[in-house]
């Protein structure tokens, strides 16, 4: 059993899935943007993973998207009132309830970032799959909100609470994704531009599509002289039309469960041509 404490508060990572979902379609981009990508990439893929498993699932697009393929999708999600508007089982992702082998596919849609065990996921990710299944996923990642923090952090002065949870970088993510013991792994990211007239709006919208502070241990309170301040020092870094750019990253990952139909890589030394008399004959 793993002893160290959570970094998430999983009750309270639950209410805020359940509480975003009855304007979820109001605040909805930053989830859009990642289905939309994990769409486009399942797209290029030439095999057809009938059985799948979709993790996160604040409303029907992804599941509706995934069925008119054909597929057949199970759904699971951290928030107890998303999961079941989802038909599915309410699960952290470091603790799935799926048997060995159960799915072809499983894609994770915006929420990887809030769990507690990222390796602990990806590891029963791939294990749920079945040989030769392959794992999407996107959330987001370190670099991300650059100009809330450094308003909240300013505002707050010298005993700043952390407000803005840590988050894992692309080569972070793709290191855990090898040892998780998937083959083929890529990882890349992606950087979304918003922008907001002021920071209340910022913050009232991330809470709104479930991405509110979760951390097990609690900031501060921000009160009213606090939100002034970030306030202002989020509008000094505004444009001329008074709108400050605000970014988010997201790294995207995908990863195969080892098959020994798998191309692999030769075995060192097996090479019957040396690189040398290649690149003699090619001259």
């Amino acid at each position: 059993m793993d002893s160290r404490p959570d970094i998430f508060d999983r009750a309270r990572r639950a209410r805020n899935r359940d509480r975003m979902l009855p304007a979820f379609a109001e605040y909805d981009f930053l989830h859009r943007a990642m289905l939309n990508e994990l769409l486009d990439r399942l797209a290029d893929v030439q095999r057809d993973l009938p059985e799948v498993l979709l993790v996160g699932c604040p409303d029907g697009s992804a599941k509706a998207a995934l069925e008119a393929m054909g597929k057949r999708v199970a759904c699971a999600d951290p928030g107890f009132l998303a999961a079941r508007a989802g038909g599915g089982v309410q699960a952290d992702e470091d603790a799935l309830p799926f048997a060995d082998d159960s799915f072809d596919l499983i894609i994770a849609c915006g929420t990887l970032d809030s769990v507690n065990d990222l390796p602990g996921a990806l590891i029963l990710m791939r294990r749920v799959l079945r040989p030769d299944g392959l794992m999407l996923a996107a959330f987001t990642g370190a670099g991300s909100l650059p100009r809330l923090k450094a308003a909240l952090l300013a505002a707050e002065g010298d005993r700043p609470g952390q407000h803005v949870h840590p988050q894992v970088d692309v080569r972070s993510a793709g290191d855990l994704l090898s040892r998780a013991g998937f083959t083929m792994p890529v990882a890349d990211g992606d950087m979304l531009n918003i922008r907001y007239g002021d920071v209340v709006r910022l913050m009232h919208d991330l809470r709104f599509m479930g991405a509110g502070n979760a951390l097990a241990t609690r900031a501060p309170v921000l009160n009213r002289n606090v939100l002034m301040r970030a306030a202002s020092h989020f509008a000094d870094a505004a444009d001329p039309d008074g709108r400050t750019a605000e970014q988010v990253a997201i790294i995207y990952l995908s990863g195969w469960k080892p098959d020994p139909s798998q191309a692999a890589p030769a075995k060192r030394g097996s090479a019957t041509v040396s690189l040398a008399a290649a690149l003699k004959g090619k001259g």
